[in-house]
């Protein structure tokens, strides 16, 4: 009994050495992670902040009047006529032109399968 007994203890002491070394380390840590910039470690722990609904009224108020600002600012002013000069302008292609492309790119993929099972 006696032997359980100091075995006991010395586990707890030991136990007790470790979790020293295990705050030391967590102090050192959060030490050089304030430095660094970096607030991970000690924000866990700490509460959000709250905003009464009258603070949030006027802060989602002052987002849309930037959104608004933001949106007016980007429309144009005026609708102008394109030029038929240098404007881009989307081309149809015929089927009979996809046809051919089609066409082509089996026989690109069948050369390429040919080559890897010659290669194989």
């Amino acid at each position: 009994m006696g032997n359980l007994t100091n075995a006991l203890q010395e586990l707890r002491a030991e136990r007790k050495q470790a979790q020293a070394r295990v705050e030391n380390l967590d102090q050192a840590i959060s030490v050089i992670e304030s430095l660094n910039g970096s607030g991970r470690f000690g924000t866990a722990n700490q509460p959000t902040p709250i905003v009464s609904a009258a603070s949030r009224r006027k802060m989602a108020q002052a987002q849309r009047s930037r959104w608004a600002k933001a949106s007016k600012e980007s429309q144009p002013l005026a609708v102008t006529p394109k030029t038929t000069g240098s404007a881009s302008v989307k081309r149809i292609m015929s089927a009979s032109a996809r046809r051919k492309i089609a066409v082509a790119q089996r026989a690109r993929w069948a050369r390429v399968k040919a080559q890897q099972k010659k290669a194989a």
